[in-house]
């Protein structure tokens, strides 16, 4: 699949929890549309509403939902926030974190249990890595949200959404997820997680355009608030000249929470392309291509003496090298001047691959983890 991206020879990519690499059918979509945007008396009013609809068919799609349930966003805070702006926390209740979660699924619950008088609770990371026991067995009557991620992002431990959603609902609890570290990578449906709120960022494992996002909202939890108002949201904003007849009633479904200027004209064919062609090859499939070649960097990197978590408890496509004295100063940057791109997310050198990586790519990752 290399020869779909923008990928010049010389460059191993192992980063796209990072940014992924741009599809060339997603480049030339943007290209285009850049072009008839710089002519505006080509956009017609259809603009501002068909193809925002698409992107969320695309969307739904991928995770077995209806389009009607799908909110487009600018980023995953973005859909946080309105999560936290519309799930009720009484006092005394708590929020359910994970250690080192990521920031963007951090602070809107701070928030949230401040104004309501909860507390948010973190869950530690568990010695034996298995974080679907450390939260079950954190969940309890007082628990009014858990806000979780599908896989770590540091490491790619694994939560199991499906038991975590089942505990939570049997408390009367919700459950909002950052689905940012998997979602196109790692098969996922709403219908058997039912979680309350999902959001994603776009430009990781969606392939997306930047600042293209999107947030999914259960069917009982789409009559909430906004966290802003703009009249594309609103019944009848289709008719542009009748805007001033002003009314209090939203679109039906979760269009009510879309940002502001959703319908960019310039990023949103860029999305299209690239929720298409993952939808063509599915999650399942990429999760399988991308799993068989962690596991045998993670065979390797075992023979050299690395930590690696166990593969019952690892998203497939995800890999936490763990050095056991510490990552080497200065690792990322040595593996990147060979031209070898990963990351260093707290205690592991994060390793990210897809399916554009190649024998060859393989070859020098695994040369340069030698070496390091």
């Amino acid at each position: 699949m290399r020869e779909l991206y923008d990928l010049p020879r010389e460059v191993a990519y192992f980063n796209c929890a990072y940014v992924s690499p741009m599809l060339r059918s997603v480049h030339a979509a943007i290209e285009g549309a850049l072009a008839r945007e710089a002519r505006p008396w080509e956009i017609s009013a259809d603009d501002f509403y068909d193809p925002p609809d698409r992107l969320r068919a695309e969307f739904a799609r991928l995770i077995g939902a209806r389009p009607a349930d799908i909110a487009i966003v600018p980023s995953a805070s973005y859909g946080l926030a309105t999560a936290a702006a519309n799930l009720p926390l009484r006092r005394g209740q708590h929020i359910l974190l994970l250690e080192d979660t990521y920031p963007s699924n951090v602070y809107s619950w701070r928030r949230l249990a401040a104004r309501s008088g909860g507390e948010v609770r973190t869950v530690p990371r568990p010695a034996d890595g298995d974080w679907t026991v450390a939260v079950l067995d954190a969940i309890d009557d007082r628990t009014g949200v858990a806000a979780l991620p599908h896989n770590h992002w540091m490491d790619g431990a694994l939560l199991d959404l499906e038991r975590i959603g089942g505990a939570l609902r049997e408390r009367g609890a919700a459950l909002a997820l950052d689905a940012s570290q998997s979602l196109g990578a790692l098969p996922l449906d709403v219908a058997r997680v039912q979680p309350d709120f999902l959001a994603t960022c776009g430009y990781k494992w969606l392939h997306c355009p930047y600042t293209i996002s999107f947030l999914y909202v259960a069917p009982h939890r789409q009559d909430g608030v906004p966290i802003e108002e703009n009249p594309m949201n609103r019944k009848g904003s289709r008719h542009f000249a009748r805007m001033a007849d002003y009314t209090e009633d939203y679109e039906p479904g979760a269009v009510r929470f879309d940002v502001g200027e959703r319908a960019n004209f310039t990023l949103l064919p860029g999305a299209l392309a690239a929720l298409e062609q993952l939808n063509r090859w599915t999650p399942g499939w990429i999760a399988a291509e991308i799993g068989a070649k962690t596991a045998r960097i993670a065979e390797e990197a075992r023979g050299l003496g690395l930590e690696v978590l166990p593969d019952r408890l690892r998203a497939p496509h995800f890999l936490g090298l763990i050095f056991p004295d510490g990552v080497p100063d200065g690792a990322a940057d040595r593996l990147k001047a060979q031209n070898v791109h990963v990351s260093v997310r707290g205690r592991s050198i994060r390793v990210t691959p897809h399916v554009y990586n190649d024998a060859e790519d393989m070859e020098r990752l695994l040369a340069a983890l030698r070496a390091l």
